[in-house]
């Protein structure tokens, strides 16, 4: 008997766990500048400005203004802005409003992301044996609506459930969110439940706090991984091995989990 036989849900991150990020925020900043006629923005000045404004906005305004009930397209644009700032570019309204326009539009696509090979073949498997998927990530709502579609993770086929952040209203790690999952797949109890992951703070210390089985990914060999592993956390390096896991009879693998 597989220890997935034990399980009644899988709940699975997104980024970083089914997908990354392509290339760099510069690359998309600066494809932006360009075609308005603008020079190529320095891309470590981005970086920085981004990351503060970031940090910033999620601050001020979490869970992409879900309380303040900001629309998604304001959130994205004051961040936008204050990172150009930020980073010494202080554009006139008309300029920026055109760059934004492409960012925005490149980030509500399939472009700026990679999908990890073993992704689909993994939750098409777990869903081949009865097993409900739910998706559990700090994204926006067109994570569920747009990009993962145009990446052919869809609804149905894929996955079963979602709980996104910016349509909840809760972010990881608040246990919260994890709660609103095992709800979601109907109520299952957090013992028959796998959480998968790769940050320790948002995806394995939550879940485990509930009583949720959970493991983490380490698909880019992080120096962090050596601590989760002596702070007890199982880590695998894909979602292929963890298929295998699955498949393994030895019911105490899944008690360490």
């Amino acid at each position: 008997m597989s220890l997935l036989s034990k399980l009644r849900c899988i709940t699975v991150d997104v980024t970083g766990t089914l997908l990354a990020y392509k290339g760099e925020l510069g690359d998309y900043y600066c494809m932006a500048a360009k075609a308005v006629g603008l020079p190529c923005p320095d891309y470590k000045r981005m970086h920085e400005g981004f990351k503060h404004a970031y940090t910033e906005m999620a601050t001020n305004y979490p869970c992409f203004g879900h309380a303040a009930k900001m629309p998604n397209i304001v959130w994205w644009k004051t961040c936008v802005r204050d990172s150009f700032i930020r980073a010494g570019y202080d554009y006139d309204e008309e300029t920026f409003e055109k760059i934004f326009r492409r960012i925005y539009a490149s980030f509500g696509s399939s472009a700026p992301y990679v999908l990890f090979p073993d992704s689909v073949p993994f939750l098409r498997w777990v869903r081949s044996q009865g097993i409900p998927v739910g998706l559990v990530s700090n994204a926006e709502y067109r994570y569920q609506d747009v990009i993962l579609p145009a990446l052919g993770v869809n609804q149905g086929s894929e996955w079963d459930f979602g709980v996104f952040s910016g349509i909840e209203g809760v972010e990881k790690p608040n246990p919260r969110i994890y709660e609103m999952a095992l709800e979601r797949a109907g109520n299952f109890a957090p013992e028959e439940t796998l959480h998968i992951g790769d940050s320790f703070r948002k995806d394995y210390l939550p879940a485990k706090s509930l009583g949720m089985h959970a493991l983490l990914l380490d698909r880019f060999k992080t120096p962090d991984a050596d601590n989760w592993r002596k702070a007890g956390a199982p880590v695998f390096p894909d979602l292929a091995s963890v298929q295998d896991l699955l498949n393994s009879g030895n019911i105490d693998l899944l008690k360490e989990l």
